[in-house]
């Protein structure tokens, strides 16, 4: 079969491989439609995936074969496929942290270290676990956002603990930036601030819930935030793009007693600063949470709930649309130009 791998640091094409062998827990699948995302090409800049790895991990496809043990995902089953897909046996699942099982990270396999999505076929371990079924009528470009885009945005807003009335302020409206705007407003956010410029993207973003963008073109963004809360800064801060600098600039804009989530995959092997006196000299009662959204067949269903009964709509995140295995390269190449109108791009297989 063939897939789009990482060769060596920087670089990545296409290579051909064996189909996966199914293991007795496993499922092959055959992909239907991928996206290409921003982690893939960190992934490959950096140069931290293996030689010869099939890279992605947001896609869905059809069951072409499922191991003796699996029993409620048979072949024929079109299916959606988390970006997380754990090992369940692990000891992390009892810390309620399958994004973990394993080690650090590890709970996100495809991609980094088994195998991922930018290919013909996939194994998905642990299927009964991992996959979820694709509802009829459910349309095609959310059931690909679900699998990293939407609920990575919404586990922002899970990590910033959104109480009703909360001031929030989202740094970085790309897809997953978004979809934390989208994750706020559910939960109740009163004020929610996008940080971003893009025309595209702004449009999105006031249509998912932002109240006011600001846009860093326009100065400091911290002092805008501070001017607009009158000195007191923000509830909670999402933390949705950017360098390691915005770390420092989401402390200090939120408020004492507040929280800053992050979401976001820094590119960097440096230490993050932070400001001593914005966090009150380490007394200041400023949580800071960092994590990887969860996985696995629950959360998915979770989201397809939310999907399926009009709560959201993660579809308009695509902006971009290729046919065919080879248009995953130029699909990949705008995650790695981003132009001004790029949002997400989708690579239908079939």
């Amino acid at each position: 079969m063939k897939g789009y791998a990482f060769l060596e640091k920087g670089k990545i094409g296409f290579v051909e491989k064996p189909i996966p062998t199914c293991g007795k827990k496993d499922a092959i699948v055959k992909l239907t439609a991928i996206a290409a995302c921003s982690s893939d090409v960190h992934s490959v800049q950096m140069g931290i995936a293996p030689p010869n790895l099939i890279m992605g991990h947001e896609g869905i496809g059809i069951v072409t074969e499922v191991g003796e043990d699996v029993r409620r995902i048979k072949p024929g089953d079109k299916v959606i496929i988390p970006a997380v897909t754990p090992d369940w046996s692990e000891k992390e699942i009892q810390y309620n942290m399958h994004q973990h099982s394993g080690g650090q990270l590890k709970g996100i396999n495809l991609s980094s270290y088994e195998d991922g999505l930018y290919a013909e076929y996939a194994r998905i371990r642990y299927a009964d676990m991992n996959l979820a079924l694709l509802p009829e009528g459910m349309d095609l470009k959310s059931a690909v956002m679900v699998t990293d885009m939407m609920t990575t945005g919404f586990h922002g807003a899970e990590l910033a603990d959104i109480e009703f009335g909360d001031t929030v302020v989202v740094i970085g409206i790309g897809p997953v930036g978004l979809m934390a705007i989208a994750g706020s407003k559910l939960r109740g956010a009163g004020k929610i601030f996008g940080v971003g410029t893009r025309p595209k993207a702004v449009e999105l973003a006031k249509e998912y819930g932002a109240t006011k963008i600001i846009s860093y073109k326009e100065g400091d963004i911290v002092e805008q935030v501070m001017e607009i809360t009158d000195g007191n800064g923000v509830d909670r801060v999402i933390i949705a793009g950017g360098g390691i600098d915005v770390v420092n600039q989401a402390v200090m804009m939120v408020r004492p007693g507040g929280t800053v989530a992050n979401i976001n995959m820094y590119e960097s092997m440096e230490d993050i600063p932070i400001s001593c006196p914005a966090w009150g000299f380490g007394m200041a009662h400023k949580t800071i949470k960092g994590g990887l959204t969860p996985g696995g067949r629950v959360r998915m269903e979770a989201m397809i709930q939310l999907v399926m009964a009009g709560r959201v709509d993660p579809s308009k995140l695509v902006t971009h649309e290729f046919k065919g295995i080879d248009k995953i390269a130029d699909a990949y190449n705008l995650m790695v130009e981003k132009p001004k109108d790029l949002i997400k791009p989708i690579v239908w297989l079939e």
